[in-house]
């Protein structure tokens, strides 16, 4: 009796556990270092063939030849063979097995020379590859010898365009990252108007109740008490926003997947450069234009006069019939323009004031009432107190 043994052939990377694909003993052989040739059999299954019409120039190999090529980039082994626990990794190859490698050269075109530096630099200079292109023509003419130079022994027009694809990734993720310190310019950027709003809200805040017909009364007095301090942060932040816009700093231009023998490292460095130089630029457009925008709030009580003009004027209801009788009252502790408008309405809202009209340059505000009637005295200084500021009776004119 006969007993016939059945040796399970292993297609399954011993390593990574991924399926592998079948490889010619010829392109083993062929790719092997010279001192792990001889342990390899030999055999001549060829697995590149030209055909018909020459857009291939290699066909798939059907037969198993008892040995596996695995291309996982995760894993070093890049032969196993079928019947054995035999393996050969990527030191033990002549060639470096491009889809297994994540930096540097990586070959993608054995017989043409085209590699993912080398698309890559392609891309960069003219926005397209042609290496397809390229590797159709020279497979028709002086042809292909994938079986014995393409670790995989099969034709690379696949691996070729899967590595465009994956070189057009690799450099879209390669613009450069904001700068260190671009979180610490945001936040300084941001607390310079801010703290530059602060400091003059003092003015505008009552104005801005004022339109919405809230009384501004003793807001500005109580800002004003901390105006000094929040210019003194506008300024900090100010300081701190220049520093960290124009520090020298190094590049950071992405480098980490350019090739080592220099030429792609140089075209992708020139290009993140030129990217974080557009960067750099435009966040010194922006503080400047923070700058301009701190300036403006900071000075605003210098300057809001001129807007407020037009308000300046006697805010006065009178009629014919009655006699008028003006009061000048001495204020103090007005600090601009804005003063004056809040004050001249809390004053004119005091009942049996008929007009207001406050002067923030000579510091007092004559108001008018009706001669005959009591002058409201209390009520009217209160109405100064209650703004913030302080006032007294200097001069009574019937």
């Amino acid at each position: 009796m006969t007993t016939t043994t059945t040796v399970e052939k292993r297609l399954l990377c011993p390593s990574c556990g991924q399926k592998g694909k079948r490889v010619s003993t010829a392109t083993v052989q062929a790719l092997l270092k010279d001192e792990y040739v001889s342990e390899v059999l030999s055999g001549s299954q060829l697995i590149c063939e030209p055909t018909a019409n020459g857009d291939s120039g290699c066909t798939p190999l059907t037969n198993d030849t008892g040995w596996r090529f695995c291309d996982s980039p995760d894993c070093d082994v890049v032969y196993f063979a079928e019947d054995s626990g035999t393996i050969f990794t990527r030191t033990q190859l002549r060639v470096s097995v491009g889809v297994k490698e994540k930096t540097g050269e990586r070959p993608l075109c054995y017989c043409f020379g085209h590699t993912m530096a080398s698309i890559k630099k392609k891309l960069l200079t003219t926005g397209r590859s042609d290496a397809l292109e390229d590797i159709r023509a020279k497979m028709k003419d002086p042809g292909c010898h994938c079986e014995v130079t393409n670790p995989s022994g099969a034709c690379c027009l696949g691996s070729v365009a899967k590595g465009i694809e994956t070189a057009k990734a690799e450099l879209n993720s390669a613009e450069p990252s904001a700068p260190a310190g671009n979180k610490a310019e945001t936040i300084t950027k941001i607390g310079t108007v801010l703290s530059a709003v602060m400091a003059s809200s003092c003015c505008w805040l009552p104005l801005a109740l004022l339109a919405f017909g809230v009384s501004g009364a003793g807001i500005a007095g109580t800002m004003e008490t901390y105006r000094p301090l929040f210019m003194v942060l506008t300024f900090g932040f100010l300081a701190a926003a220049f520093y960290f816009t124009y520090r020298p700093r190094k590049s950071q231009a992405s480098e980490g997947d350019c090739c080592s023998t220099g030429s792609d490292c140089r075209a992708v460095s020139t290009t993140g450069t030129q990217r974080l130089l557009s960067l750099m630029t435009l966040n010194k457009v922006m503080l400047w234009g923070v700058t301009l925008l701190a300036v403006l709030f900071l000075f605003f009580p210098n300057y809001v006069g001129f807007f407020l003009a037009s308000q300046a004027g006697e805010s006065e209801t009178t009629t014919t019939s009655r006699l008028v009788s003006k009061t000048t009252i001495a204020i103090e502790g007005m600090t601009c323009e804005a003063c004056s408008v809040t004050l001249q309405k809390a004053i004119k809202d005091v009942p049996g004031v008929l007009g207001a009209k406050v002067d923030f340059k000579k510091g007092q505000a004559v108001v008018s009432t009706e001669t005959g009637r009591p002058f409201p005295k209390d009520e009217i200084l209160h109405a100064v107190t209650d703004s913030g500021y302080s006032g007294t009776v200097v001069e009574l004119k019937p």
